[in-house]
C-alpha cells in the first residue's frame, strides 16, 4: 500500500494498525537543533488518547510516545525522528462477527475491492487509531514551530455537533479546556452533554463540525496555483478519517455574499496593512494574509453502531450487521486534536519551503508596505 506519507520539506509517514502491536510516524525534514523529549510530545497525545470520559471509546490506551531516533540529548539532529505508540489494549474479539461481512459507511468494502485483502480488527490502517501517530509528528511540528515562529498558536474546536451550533455571541476560548466537547461556548457544551448521552445509550451516532485557528501568523506562507497554503490544508483535513468537508474562512457561505459584502478591505496601520474582516480566512491567492487561518471540516457520524444495518457478505449474500465493540458515539470530540496536528504539520511545511525559495525570516514582509 503506497501513498502513506504527506508534506514536502516537512515530510511524515505514518505506519501501523489499529490491531497491531504498534504504530507510529516517521518525521523527516525537521531542522536540527530544536529542542524536542517526549513528554512534550505525549502532552498532545494526552488529549487525544482514548477513554477519558464517557463521550468517547472506552478502549484504554495510555498513548505513550517513544522516540526511537532522530534526538540526541534532547535535540533534533536533522535526522529523521522515529516515534512509535505501542498498542496495548486491542479486543479483536470484538470484530469476530465482521470477518465475513462489510460494515456499511466503513472503508471495508473499498479496501476489500482495491486489495483483495483487509485487516477485520478495527479496520486496520482504516481506523481512527491511525491519528494517533499524526498527534505525534504535530507534537514534533510544534517544537519546530516554537522556535521558528514563537508568536503562532494553532487552536481548535467544535462548533457544531449533529443539529446544534455553538451561539458566536457567547464564544469564550477559555472554554476550550473546560469541557470535554472542546466547546468555546459553555451553555452549548452543556446541551450537547445531554443531546450525545441520550444518543449513546440508544447505540447511535452523530457528525460534528470542527473549527482550527492560527493566530500570530506570518505573511507569505504558501505560493499559487498548485502551492497554495489551503490546498494543502483542506487535504491534511481531508485525510482525516471520517472527514467529508472542509471550508476556508467562511466556506460555503461565500455562494450567497456579493463582491462588496465578500471583500476583506485593507488599510494601513501602524505595523503594517490591517484587514477590517476576515472572509478568506486568512488566506489570498493561496498565500497567508498575516490574520487568523481559519478551517472548517464537517466529520460524519461514527459507523461502528449498536443499530442494524443492511449489509452483504463477501460472498455477496444479503444480511444484516450490529457492530459491536468500543467506539465513539461522535469521533469529533477526539478529531480536534488531530486537526490541530495536521495544521501544524502544514504550517511547518510551509514556512520550511518559504524559507527555501524566498531565503530570510520567515514574514519580514510584514509591515514592509507603504
Amino acid at each position: 500500500m503506497s501513498m502513506n506519507s504527506f508534506g514536502h520539506l516537512f515530510r511524515v509517514t505514518t505506519w501501523g494498525e489499529s490491531h497491531g502491536p504498534a504504530l507510529g510516524a516517521t518525521v523527516d525534514g525537521c531542522p536540527p537543533g530544536v529542542a524536542i523529549e517526549a513528554a512534550a510530545i505525549q502532552q498532545w497525545l494526552d488529549r487525544r488518547k482514548p477513554g477519558q470520559n464517557k463521550y468517547t471509546t472506552q478502549r484504554r490506551e495510555a498513548d505513550e510516545v517513544e522516540i526511537l531516533s532522530g534526538v540526541f540529548e534532547g535535540q533534533s539532529t536533522g535526522t529523521p525522528i522515529q516515534l512509535m505508540i505501542r498498542n496495548t489494549d486491542q479486543r479483536s474479539k470484538d470484530y469476530g462477527d465482521i470477518v465475513e461481512k462489510f460494515r456499511p459507511g466503513h472503508a471495508d468494502i473499498t479496501y476489500w475491492q482495491k486489495y483483495g485483502i483487509r485487516d477485520y480488527r478495527g479496520g486496520g490502517r482504516a481506523s481512527a487509531r491511525e491519528t494517533a501517530a499524526r498527534v505525534a509528528a504535530g507534537g514534533v511540528a510544534r517544537a519546530v514551530l516554537g522556535q521558528m515562529a514563537p508568536e503562532l498558536a494553532i487552536t481548535g474546536y467544535m462548533v457544531q455537533m449533529g443539529p446544534h451550533r455553538i451561539d458566536r455571541d457567547r464564544f469564550d476560548l477559555a472554554q476550550v479546556a473546560q469541557n470535554p466537547f472542546w466547546a468555546p461556548d459553555a451553555q452549548a457544551a452543556s446541551e450537547w452533554a445531554e443531546y450525545l448521552d441520550a444518543l449513546r445509550k440508544s447505540g447511535d451516532s452523530v457528525g460534528a463540525v470542527v473549527e482550527l485557528r492560527a493566530s500570530g501568523m506570518p505573511t507569505g506562507l504558501g505560493a499559487p496555483i498548485y502551492g497554495k497554503l489551503d490546498t494543502d490544508l483542506a487535504a491534511a483535513m481531508m485525510s482525516i478519517n471520517a472527514v467529508k468537508g472542509v471550508e476556508i474562512g467562511d466556506g460555503m457561505a461565500v455562494a450567497a455574499l456579493t463582491g462588496s459584502a465578500n471583500a476583506d478591505e485593507i488599510h494601513m496601520g501602524a505595523n503594517g496593512p490591517e484587514y477590517s474582516s476576515n472572509h478568506a480566512g486568512g488566506i489570498l491567492g493561496g498565500i497567508s494574509t498575516g490574520q487568523d487561518v481559519v478551517v472548517r471540516f464537517a466529520v460524519k457520524p461514527t459507523s461502528s453502531i449498536l443499530t442494524p444495518r443492511a449489509t452483504i457478505t463477501k460472498a455477496g449474500e444479503a444480511t444484516q450487521i450490529v457492530t459491536k465493540g468500543r467506539h465513539d458515539p461522535c469521533v469529533g470530540i477526539r478529531a480536534v486534536p488531530v486537526g490541530e496536528a495536521m495544521m501544524a504539520c502544514v504550517l511547518l511545511d510551509h514556512m520550511l519551503l518559504h524559507r527555501g525559495q524566498v531565503g530570510g525570516q520567515v514574514g519580514e514582509t510584514r509591515g514592509k508596505i507603504g
